[in-house]
């Protein structure tokens, strides 16, 4: 148990540390990572404005934010619930397979290509 918690906890400052790395470098220099899809068909994904709505919330302005991508931020206390129900269940029981997560998981998905269609045809 005390392996997969140290485990968990490495992988998530490594992801913390890369995270803070890239919100510094695009917030100095104003340089994001393009979307590809975004560029090769000219419409927007659902994952289009993430960078911006996570340095909007880093300043705390959440109408930026929500301006954004308001699905994901909306979806974002989800997302935080199963991931940490994941790491729960991983290091407590060395499993992470669980039917409510996966029902969350598929809902958001569900939610997230919605809007990336609706967002389009507005």
């Amino acid at each position: 148990m005390i392996r997969r918690r140290n485990k968990v906890i490495r992988i998530a400052l490594i992801l913390f540390g890369i995270g803070a790395l890239y919100a510094l470098f695009t917030y100095f220099t104003g340089i994001g990572i393009p979307c590809i899809f975004h560029l090769i068909t000219g419409l927007q994904c659902p994952g289009c404005g993430i960078s911006r709505m996570f340095l909007s919330l880093f300043q705390l302005d959440f109408a930026a934010a929500f301006h954004y991508n308001g699905a994901v931020l909306c979806l974002l206390p989800l997302a935080v619930l199963v991931c940490i129900r994941k790491i729960y269940l991983y290091i407590r029981y060395g499993r992470n397979k669980d039917t409510f997560s996966d029902v969350c998981i598929w809902i958001m998905i569900f939610v997230l290509l919605f809007f990336g269609i609706l967002r389009n045809l507005m």
